[in-house]
């Protein structure tokens, strides 16, 4: 588990600083949702995880849906993002009462664009990036094995963001 900076971020991914890259992709509902189109208007956290109905998937995902009201509170959008198909994505946002959006990434070319690497070469990463308004990558924070963090750590930095407004 570790969060990356500016200064210590040698691999392909992103660095906090850095401008997000836009993407357009389909939500459960077939909708093409694009990142930009929230740009200007809400903090982002968009959170990529390996899989739906996976253990860790799931306790992240209710997680984010049990706290989901503090991120309205402070002008947060929350979107999850995996490979998984928009079927699968409809059925785990149905199943488990998700409230932010999940789109499918079924090719993996916005999770390559973001640098998410795979665990072990074979798990695919959990990464979150916070997002200020401006488009700005605020933080990062990496960690396979503990997805219910990547909402503590979204809330805190979002908390930061929002003071400094």
């Amino acid at each position: 588990m570790y969060s990356i900076s500016k200064k210590k971020s040698k691999s392909k991914l992103l660095a906090i600083g850095d401008k997000a890259p836009l993407f357009s992709l389909p939500n459960k509902a077939d909708e093409i949702i694009k990142l930009e189109d929230y740009i200007g208007k809400k903090v982002l956290v968009v959170y990529f995880y390996p899989k739906n109905e996976t253990a860790g998937c799931t306790a992240e995902a209710c997680t984010f849906r049990d706290r989901y009201e503090l991120f309205t509170k402070a002008d947060a959008e929350v979107i999850g993002i995996s490979g998984d198909s928009l079927e699968s994505h409809a059925d785990f946002s149905s199943k488990y009462k998700l409230p932010f959006i999940l789109l499918s990434d079924s090719d993996n070319k916005i999770r390559k664009l973001y640098g998410v690497k795979a665990t072990f070469g074979l798990i695919p990463g959990r990464v979150t990036y916070i997002i200020d308004r401006k488009g700005i990558i605020q933080h990062i924070f990496v960690s396979q094995f503990n997805p219910k963090k990547h909402v503590d750590e979204a809330l805190r930095v979002i908390a930061e963001i929002n003071k400094e407004n």
